[in-house]
């Protein structure tokens, strides 16, 4: 039997509404959110109804606000980055790659803005076991995107390309700085643990093979000193820490950043690894040493 009310031809046939009365005429009085700020608004809504968990809440909120941010909001600018030089001797380059501690490295020659490759650490290992080897042939190609680059493209194209790291431009084609993947998903899921991120009760401060010390930025003051055998106090007499990351902040006068240094107590604070406002680690040695190794 033919059907009596055929379809219009070249009409998509209609999707049937299978809301409940109830549910229309609610949707009706309470409509959806017409902005990002009510969206954002519905959802601390829906917490404190217990419909999503905290955590839930404060992802989905990152995921609709990053869709504001671009490559210059989470990038690492060109003063910080840690850059390889074409031309470095093979032990400069371990020792670079020791005292970061990075998988990843943008390789340059001549001038610091002329990118050429990235360098896997990992790599490193080919050379070691075969000197003749040139690094040029193990360098991968550098990735370039525009600092207004959004977000949410970029973690498109991280994950389409399964590159983890890009080289920032400018609008005059200069580097401004570099981004990562974890940079972006951090916007999203919180701060990442990573290789520095080592439980406290593992220790907190490392000796390495250059003399030198690695110190977690939350270990004591009190400990610091104590190891060192140094009186560790700041300009400020009157101020009290509990952390030697908290010290070296206020000795700063702003938040570190990764590559700063300051002396204090006859000792050398380098800044190797900053997340969040505070320092996760500083390489640490004595001034006599460094002004030795001078």
């Amino acid at each position: 039997m033919s059907d009596p009310h055929p379809a219009h031809p070249g009409r998509p046939p209609e999707r049937e509404d299978k809301r409940t009365f109830l549910q229309k005429v609610a949707e009706f009085i309470h409509p959806g959110p017409d902005s990002r700020e009510e969206l954002i608004e519905t959802l601390a809504d829906a917490e404190d109804n217990d419909v999503i968990g905290a955590e839930s809440r404060v992802m989905l909120e990152r995921v609709i606000r990053m869709a504001d941010m671009s490559a210059r909001d989470v990038m690492v600018a060109t003063p910080r980055m840690d850059l390889v030089n074409i031309d470095a001797p093979f032990e400069d380059l371990l020792h670079l790659v020791i005292t970061t501690a990075h998988s990843r490295f943008p390789v340059y020659q001549g001038e610091r803005d002329n990118i050429i490759g990235i360098l896997m650490a990992k790599d490193l290992l080919k050379l070691q076991r075969a000197p003749e080897l040139n690094i040029r042939a193990l360098l991968r190609p550098a990735v370039f995107v525009p600092e207004s680059k959004g977000l949410n493209d970029l973690l498109r194209e991280f994950r389409g390309n399964r590159n983890h790291l890009a080289i920032v431009i400018d609008e005059f084609g200069r580097v401004a700085g570099l981004v990562t993947i974890e940079d972006v998903l951090e916007q999203i899921v919180g701060e990442i643990e990573d290789e520095f991120d080592i439980p406290e009760d593992n220790g907190d401060i490392f000796g390495l093979a250059d003399r030198t010390y690695r110190v977690s930025g939350d270990t004591p003051v009190e400990r610091v000193a104590e190891a060192f055998e140094v009186t560790l106090q700041g300009t400020d007499p009157d101020a009290q820490f509990d952390t030697i990351g908290g010290l070296i902040a206020h000795e700063m006068g702003h938040l570190p950043r990764r590559g700063e240094q300051v002396q204090l107590g006859g000792l050398q604070f380098v800044v190797l690894h900053a997340k969040g406002g505070s320092v996760r680690w500083f390489k640490v040695s004595r001034v006599d040493d460094t002004s030795a190794d001078g």
